[in-house]
């Protein structure tokens, strides 16, 4: 017997008590959410399939772990704005501020499922139209060239606006599985079970 399909309703702004938690939880539960991205007037959609949470103060590997700096303060404020770097000198990370109320943490998006503005999303990477999905969006560095993110037009971007630029939203779709798996490409901490992905998805 197949499955029978989920039901969709209109996309709604996931709010700020939802990242107002654990980062570990709030990892696990924005799978499945669509993140919409306004670039100049064309709408760029995609459903969050990779996630991996960093705990603040407590985690080796996170940004925040070192304390409080300039550079890493998002982590430190209000739960729910965007926090972006670079590494290897060439890529964006894309991370949401997710932690308990006083403390530090966030999320770092590690690939989407592009749902509207797939051709966007190719020339902003350089691809062709026909180009697979997993090329776009499968990648933490490939997702923020396909949705033009970069430190300076993102950070500190509050997703749970309706003004903003790039925001998430919640439609109603719940994975039907979810994979829990050690962080990847980092050397401390590193076999801490805090990767998220959805079973099946365009992640690598």
């Amino acid at each position: 017997m197949s499955t029978p399909p989920q039901k969709r309703r209109t996309p709604k702004l996931v709010p700020r008590t939802f990242y107002s938690r654990s980062p570990d939880t709030v990892a696990r539960d924005l799978l499945g959410k669509l993140l919409i991205r306004d670039l100049q007037g064309k709408r760029l959609t995609a459903r969050i399939t990779e996630v991996e949470a960093y705990l603040g103060l407590i985690d080796p590997a996170s940004h925040a772990a070192r304390g409080l700096t300039p550079s890493n303060a998002i982590l430190f404020g209000p739960s729910g704005h965007i926090y972006v770097y670079f590494i290897y000198g060439m890529y964006y990370c894309l991370n949401v501020a997710a932690h308990l109320p006083g403390e530090a943490g966030g999320v770092l998006i590690r690939a989407l499922d592009p749902i509207d503005g797939l051709e966007t999303m190719a020339d902003l990477r350089g691809l062709p139209h026909n180009t697979k999905p997993k090329l776009l969006t499968g990648g933490p560095g490939r997702l923020c060239q396909a949705l033009d993110i970069t430190r300076t037009n993102s950070n500190g971007l509050d997703v749970t606006s309706p003004t903003s630029a790039i925001q998430i939203a919640d439609d109603g779709h719940h994975p039907t599985e979810i994979l829990t798996t050690p962080r990847i490409g980092i050397s401390k901490a590193a076999d801490l079970p805090l990767r998220f992905l959805v079973g099946g998805s365009t992640a690598p």
